[in-house]
C-alpha cells in the first residue's frame, strides 16, 4: 500500500472509531501525523523542543519521550537520528491511541515502542541517551480548565507537573545522558528548580519568542548529572519577523525536517 492510501485507510478507521474530523499534517518532508481536528495540535513548541533535543544530543541510540502526546516530538527526533529507537509513555487514551496511530502511518513499528501509561510510574528495564519531555504549563487554578479532556491534560497539570517529568527521567537516564524539555518562560525559575531537586540540573537553557518584538513565549532545557554548576543561558531564538514571516533561524529548523527554506 502506498503512503497516500495507508494514510487515508487510517483516517478513515479513526473518523470512525473516534466519531470526529481527523487531518493527516506534514510532520517532516517525508512523515505525516494524524491529529484531531478540534483537539491538542502539533505546534512550534514540538518542533522546537525535538530541534533543540537533536542539536544538544548529537546523537543517540535510545530515546524516551516522556507525555508523548500523539508523538510530535519523539517522532521528530527519530527522524533525524535514524540509528535510534524511541520508546514514548502517554497517559491519556485518546492520544495514544492516535499515537499508535501515526507510528502505523510512517511505518516505524520496528523502531518505536509506545506505552499507555503515566509517566510517574514508568519502570523501564533500559536506560537512554536521551530524554525528551512537554510538561503542561499550568498549574491548576491559573486558568480555565478546557472542557476536551485531551486540550485539558496537555495544558494544565492534572496528572503530575514539571518535578514529576525530571524525576521521571531522572530515573531513566544514563548517567551521561541529557534531559530536554520546554516551559514557559515566566516560569523558568520553577522548571530550574525542579529539575535541579531531580538531580538533573540545566546546563544551558534558551528562550523562544514567538515573533519579534514579543517577549519570549516558552524556554528549552538541556540537563544532566552534575551539570548546574554554571548554568548557561543561550542566545533567545525568535520563530518569526516582525511582518510575520519565519527567521533565517526557523527556517534553518525547518529544513532539517526537510521542507524547503
Amino acid at each position: 500500500m502506498v503512503a497516500a492510501e495507508r494514510w487515508a485507510s487510517i483516517r478513515a478507521r479513526l473518523e470512525a472509531e473516534l466519531g470526529e474530523a481527523i487531518t493527516i499534517d506534514a510532520l517532516t518532508r517525508q512523515w505525516r501525523i494524524a491529529q484531531r481536528a478540534a483537539g491538542h495540535r502539533h505546534s512550534v513548541d514540538d518542533v522546537l523542543t525535538a530541534a533543540h533535543a537533536i542539536g544538544a544530543a548529537g546523537a543517540a541510540d535510545r530515546v524516551l519521550d516522556l507525555g508523548a502526546g500523539i508523538g510530535s516530538v519523539g517522532l521528530l527526533v527519530l527522524w533525524r537520528l535514524p540509528q535510534a529507537r524511541l520508546s514514548c509513555i502517554e497517559a491519556q487514551p485518546i492520544s495514544h491511541r492516535l499515537l499508535v496511530a501515526n507510528i502505523e502511518g510512517n511505518e516505524l513499528g520496528a523502531r518505536v515502542e509506545p506505552r499507555l501509561g503515566d509517566l510517574r510510574e514508568l519502570d523501564a528495564p533500559a536506560r537512554f541517551e536521551l530524554v525528551t519531555g512537554s510538561p503542561p504549563y499550568f498549574p491548576l487554578g491559573t486558568g480555565i480548565v478546557p472542557a476536551d479532556s485531551q486540550k485539558a491534560h496537555a495544558r494544565f497539570e492534572l496528572r503530575g507537573d514539571v518535578s514529576d517529568y525530571a524525576r521521571a527521567a531522572a530515573r531513566h537516564l544514563t548517567d551521561d545522558g541529557i534531559f530536554v524539555f520546554c516551559f514557559p518562560t515566566p516560569q523558568r525559575a520553577r522548571a530550574l528548580a525542579a529539575v535541579a531537586a531531580a538531580g538533573l540540573p540545566a546546563a544551558s537553557y534558551r528562550d523562544v519568542i514567538p515573533r519579534r518584538t514579543l517577549a519570549p513565549l516558552f524556554t528549552l532545557f538541556t540537563c544532566r548529572r552534575g551539570g548546574g554548576a554554571a548554568c548557561e543561558a543561550l542566545p533567545p531564538f525568535t520563530v518569526r519577523d516582525e511582518g510575520g514571516a519565519f527567521t533565517a533561524e526557523m527556517q534553518a529548523v525547518r529544513a532539517g525536517f526537510g521542507f524547503a527554506q
